[in-house]
Parts: C-alpha cells; sequence; structure tokens
C-alpha cells in the first residue's frame, strides 16, 4: 500500500485510516504533462485525479473558442468535483497549467466512498465550498482589478501549489486563462519584473520577491486563502 506520508495530495493525506485502506490500492500514479486537457466540457468523468506536484486550471470555453480560467487546482485538492454534486459530465475544461504527476482514481471508487455519507463526504463537501469560493472571487477579480494584480492573484495561488517559485508558463498560456490579450499580460509582466518581484523568460517565471508581490496583488487572493486555510486546516473533525 502506498506511504501516506509521501502521497504529496492534501486531501488525501488527511483520509481517516479506514477510507485509507479502501481507496490506496485504486489509485495509480500519473503523469501531468503541460497543456495536456485532463476533460473537455460536457465530457462524461471516467476518473478523478488528485494532483501532487502538478496544477491544473479549471476554463469556461465560450461558444466561439475564447476562454477564461474559473479555478486552479493543485495539491490542495481534486479534479473533477461535478462528480460527486449531482452530474455525470461538467461545464468547465481541466487543462494541465503547470506539469507534474496527480493520482487517478476511478470515478466509480470515488463516488461509492462519497455516498457512505462518512468522512470522504464531509472531507469533499468543505474541498468544494472553498473550490466555489475561489470561482467567485475570481470572476470578481477578473471584473474589478487590474491585469497585474490578477497576475500577482495567479502567481501567488500558484506558489502555494508548488513546492518551488518557478514556474514554466508561457504569456500566451496566462492570457488564455486570464481571458486577456497577450499584449496585456506583456506588460503586466514587465511591470512586475522591473519592480524586482519576478524574472521572465521565454515559459520560465521565477518569483524574486513574494512578500513584494502579496504587498501589490488585491484582496482576491487573501479571501480564496483564508477560506482554503479556515476549510481545510488538519481536518482532525472528520
Amino acid at each position: 500500500m502506498l506511504e501516506r506520508h509521501l502521497i504529496g495530495n492534501h486531501l488525501l493525506a488527511v483520509l481517516p485510516e479506514t477510507e485509507w485502506a479502501r481507496m490506496a490500492p485504486h489509485l495509480a500514479l500519473v503523469d501531468m504533462p503541460l497543456g495536456q486537457v485532463v476533460y473537455e466540457s460536457g465530457g462524461r468523468l471516467v476518473h478523478v485525479y488528485f494532483p501532487t506536484t502538478s496544477i491544473v486550471s479549471l476554463l469556461y470555453v465560450m461558444e466561439d473558442g475564447a476562454s477564461a480560467e474559473i479555478a486552479i487546482v493543485g495539491n490542495e485538492g481534486l479534479i473533477g468535483i461535478a462528480l460527486f454534486m449531482g452530474g455525470e459530465t461538467t461545464p468547465s475544461r481541466a487543462v494541465v497549467q503547470s506539469a507534474g504527476q496527480a493520482y487517478q482514481l476511478n470515478a466509480d471508487i470515488l463516488k461509492d466512498e462519497f455516498h457512505r455519507a462518512g468522512p470522504v463526504q464531509r472531507l469533499l463537501l468543505r474541498y468544494t465550498q472553498a473550490l466555489i469560493t475561489q470561482m467567485a472571487q475570481t470572476a470578481v477579480c477578473n471584473r474589478h482589478h487590474s491585469i497585474d494584480q490578477q497576475l500577482c492573484r495567479w502567481l501567488l495561488l500558484s506558489l502555494d501549489r508548488l513546492p518551488s517559485n518557478e514556474l514554466k508558463m508561457t504569456q500566451e498560456l496566462i492570457a488564455n486563462m486570464l481571458g486577456v490579450r497577450r499584449s496585456g499580460v506583456t506588460d503586466a509582466a514587465m511591470k512586475l519584473q522591473e519592480a524586482g518581484l519576478i524574472r521572465y523568460s521565454y515559459g520560465h517565471i521565477e518569483v524574486l520577491d513574494r512578500p513584494g508581490l502579496e504587498k501589490r496583488v488585491c484582496e482576491c487572493y487573501r479571501v480564496v486563502k483564508r477560506e482554503f486555510d479556515r476549510l481545510l486546516p488538519d481536518l482532525k473533525a472528520l
């Protein structure tokens, strides 16, 4: 059986022993390459994913192909909440924004665990509430805050889900995530670089001054982080 202290995903790490023993034999560690589409809008969920070192972006796609990010998921959560929220399909597209790995689990197994109405259900519902907060705050942020504030929020949320201060990401992909023009991301990245907060080269962003980013970011980052910290600490009350 997998060693839980090495699992690298917060939700899996806090499962009680009984639930962990049932799920662990069915978890498979898979690679999540940059740009991989985990699922498409309207697609049936066959598997769910618990990221460890990868980050997945949830995108809403318009009829004309334009898209905007509504949330990101990393080692704090899972991909596929629609499975246990009453649907077999999801309205969003899930795309790997930072390459790494994740644990894959058959959707039916997670659904069975959820329907036991025990610790797994309580854990997943609390995670879903935190994720909904992130989605709502992202919508507010995209409407009311500048592109460089949005970029700061996006960078900080990503760093919270990574073991290092470096991200492999092109400006074009960031623009698609934020739903803005590439030139807007370029200008915002240049401002942050000139302020000594980041170092950017094609496909690579290194955060040099995290406290500086935290001073520059809008309140949206703190709202989201506070809700995740409140709902998903060590979950001993499960």
